[in-house]
């Protein structure tokens, strides 16, 4: 067999046609060769089939990864420009939904705020609140007799309690226990220690928590520095019993009412007397104010409530309930509840001269039938700038009510176990719990005692139910 034969037979396993023409063009060129050196090119056929068989596929690779290299290297900034364009898109996008919260979350305080100082403001809360159990609820005794007055510090952190005794006490409202003790202030020779040596009936704390005003029946205002229960100052000018203090928010400025039908200006911070104000036509039993430069107090049996303008030196006043108010309280701004012996409770708006809202017989009645009398309103408590609204008395209870919209209604909404009078009654600044001053005895006489009461401080929790979840769309 000639070498052209065996080249020919060896040259049929390659694949394709183009590696069996390129094999006839390099034989025929070198035809001599080949003819010369037959044995060496046999050796050497299978190597160059293989070479040529692998070659291009690895040729066609490599072009294929040049042109993904050539196409990065072209397209790449083209791909990061546009990579680079939708994260400022995202970026952008994030901004803008946070500029819309913060505009709206700004929006919502801003009209908060205003209607706020417009005595507007009222969020609904009443509906949400649930009735605690008995077991919820925290007894602090302390007290040998009756509770009188109490307040709680603005940061909830403390309360204030007075009673007939004429003590007072500081507690904490996490562990119940007590914080200081100011003890009675016995008659005898100088340098015992500063303190009330008749009932004390009101109290008041500043909205900066630094001061604690308190009053008795000796006609005196002491000052206390809240913090360490120092005495500070003490206040003399009103004639008879000291029956309201009330801070003005924001200020240092103290309004005190008395049995001598007077309210007093005075400057706290500079330990001095302002002005004083009249007109009631018996003993005011009741004071409480704001932010605004006026208070507002109960006239107990003169039948009034009244609005005092200070700067203007004027008042206004309002008619509504048939017997001695005892308490009231400012909701906001421009709205007030109220409560008297006759048993009834009242919603007022500053702008009306008889009352928005009037629940007669609001704890019931008490006594043989045909002889059945109302179950007198001893205390009032409002959440500022909410609807919801607690009365005390000494039916065996306390109760929770809501504001209708417009101030124009007033729905009960549970009952609160609690034996004896409830003498005072506050809200805590957030809103979690009601501090309720409980005697055996009511905080201005002893027309009635309940022997089965416990004279204490009663704290209960107000937890609120979670809100529905939102319906989706």
């Amino acid at each position: 067999m000639s070498s052209t034969a065996a080249s020919r037979k060896r040259g049929k396993p390659t694949s394709g046609a183009g590696a069996g023409k390129r094999r006839r063009k390099a034989n025929s060129a070198g035809d001599r060769g080949k003819a010369k050196s037959g044995g060496k090119m046999n050796e050497e056929i299978p190597s160059d089939s293989e070479s040529e068989s692998v070659a291009p596929r690895r040729t066609e690779e490599e072009e294929e990864e040049e042109e993904e290299l050539e196409e990065t290297a072209q397209e790449k900034k083209l791909r990061l420009a546009k990579l680079y364009l939708e994260q400022l898109r995202h970026q952008e996008e994030e901004k803008a939904e946070a500029r819309e919260f913060e505009e709206d979350q700004v929006a919502g305080r801003l009209k908060e705020d205003v209607l706020e100082q417009r005595g507007r403001l009222q969020k609904s809360v009443a509906k949400e609140v649930q009735p605690p159990a008995p077991s919820d609820i925290r007894v602090l005794r302390g007290h040998q007799l009756s509770i009188t007055c109490l307040v709680i510090t603005p940061d909830d952190l403390a309360i204030f309690s007075a009673a007939k005794d004429c003590t007072i006490i500081k507690w904490s409202v996490e562990s119940g226990r007590k914080l200081h003790v100011i003890p009675r202030a016995k008659k005898g020779p100088e340098g015992q220690p500063p303190g009330h040596s008749s009932h004390v009936l009101c109290m008041a704390v500043s909205s900066d928590g630094k001061y604690l005003a308190s009053g008795d029946r000796s006609k005196l205002i002491l000052i206390w520095e809240a913090q360490s229960c120092r005495h500070l100052y003490t206040f003399t000018g009103h004639r008879d019993a000291v029956s309201g203090l009330a801070f003005r928010r924001g200020t240092h400025q103290l309004y005190s009412t008395s049995h001598d039908r007077s309210v007093k200006v005075w400057n706290v911070a500079e330990n001095s007397y302002v002005e004083t104000l009249f007109g009631h036509q018996d003993a005011v039993a009741a004071l409480d104010a704001l932010s605004r430069e006026c208070c507002v107090t109960a006239g107990g049996r003169d039948g009034t409530v009244r609005v005092w303008k200070i700067p203007e030196e004027s008042q206004l006043v309002f008619y509504g309930h048939q017997g001695s108010i005892d308490s009231v309280q400012l909701v906001n701004e421009e709205h007030m509840v109220s409560g008297a012996d006759d048993g009834s409770v009242a919603l007022w708006g500053l702008s009306k001269k008889r009352p928005l809202a009037l629940r007669r017989e609001a704890h019931g009645l008490r006594g043989e039938p045909g002889l059945e009398q109302p179950f007198w309103v001893t205390s009032v408590a409002a959440l500022l700038n909410t609807d919801l609204v607690a009365t005390g008395s000494h039916s065996s209870c306390l109760r929770l009510w809501q504001c209708g919209e417009g101030f124009r209604q007033l729905d009960l909404l549970c009952d609160i176990p609690l034996v004896g009078f409830i003498n005072s009654l506050k809200f805590s600044s957030s809103g979690n719990f009601l501090v309720a001053g409980v005697g055996q005895e009511h905080r201005l006489g002893r027309w009635w005692r309940i022997k089965e009461a416990r004279n204490s401080v009663c704290v209960i929790p107000l937890r609120r139910a979670p809100r529905p979840p939102a319906a989706g769309p």
